[in-house]
């Protein structure tokens, strides 16, 4: 849900297809398919397979959990595996962890004021996103980074379930990334995606002179286990909340946000506006 902002994501270390190999093999040798190991430790088995294949950071709890699957010795090797993992810092490591919470959770809410949230982009909106800034990659990478996005659009239709609250700033839209055309297929899908009825979409008008915002974007989540969880990030940089403390600071500050905002019917009269300018 993250704003999958900038021209390439950073490649996931080697440790993290390691990590899914040796948790592979334990659970093969625990005789247990992945359905039955995911049921085991609290996960989705889609979340378990990607795990596996090296594509989402392990939760830190994970190996814990693991422990009645795969007995004591099994979570020894999965903490130790684990521990080559956690000491590597930065984005790719924070964003694929969270990307692995927004899959598993029961809700999810976004506040943007620097392009559209993630699961919002449109196909044009992330490709024009991915030509734009700094530096440019060969269109292989361009490839599988779109291919990864669209990927991530799914969570609203499989996950029918989770509550997902997207606050979005106006100037947002009206910077037209990528040319009119594409900026009105992004108004053309979030009026869309606004009609799911998981779906919250609330634009925050321009001219605001109050504004909770005001110290940039966040995204929370709220876990299967009813913990809240926290995201920001900025240039080349990101940070994952877990901390009471810090997280209460965001939910007041996105609850604010969610006053201020337009609700939905008022976000729908100034899409269509927007788009009939163009």
């Amino acid at each position: 849900m993250a704003a999958d902002k900038g021209s390439g994501e950073p490649e996931l270390p080697e440790s993290l297809r390691t990590f899914g190999a040796v948790m592979k093999s334990l659970r093969e040798l625990a005789g247990l398919t992945q359905e039955e190991f995911a049921k085991g430790v609290g996960y989705s088995s889609a979340y378990i397979a990607k795990i596996e294949q090296g594509k989402r950071f392990p939760p830190s709890e994970l190996p814990a959990r693991a422990e009645e699957a795969l007995g004591a010795q099994g979570r020894k090797v999965l903490t130790a595996a684990a521990s080559s993992l956690t000491r590597r810092p930065g984005l790719a490591h924070r964003f694929q962890e969270w990307a692995g919470i927004e899959e598993e959770a029961i809700s999810l809410y976004a506040y943007e004021c620097r392009v559209l949230p993630g699961m919002l982009q449109p196909e044009s909106y992330i490709r024009a996103l991915l030509n734009c800034v700094p530096p440019p990659v060969d269109e292989e990478q361009i490839e599988r980074n779109v291919r990864a996005r669209l990927d991530r659009h799914q969570l609203i239709s499989t996950r029918v379930t989770t509550t997902f609250i997207f606050v979005v700033e106006q100037c947002v839209l009206e910077r037209r990334l990528g040319g009119r055309e594409v900026t009105r297929q992004a108004i053309d899908h979030l009026l869309e995606v606004g009609t799911r009825r998981n779906v919250e979409i609330q634009v925050m008008p321009t001219v605001r002179e109050d504004h909770a915002g005001v110290d940039g974007p966040m995204y929370l989540a709220e876990t299967p286990s009813c913990q809240w969880l926290g995201y920001t990030e900025g240039q080349r940089s990101s940070n994952l909340l877990s901390t009471p403390k810090d997280v209460s600071v965001l939910l007041q500050r996105y609850g604010k946000l969610r006053s201020q905002a337009m609700d939905w019917p008022t976000t729908v009269q100034l899409l269509e506006r927007m788009r009939g300018a163009l």
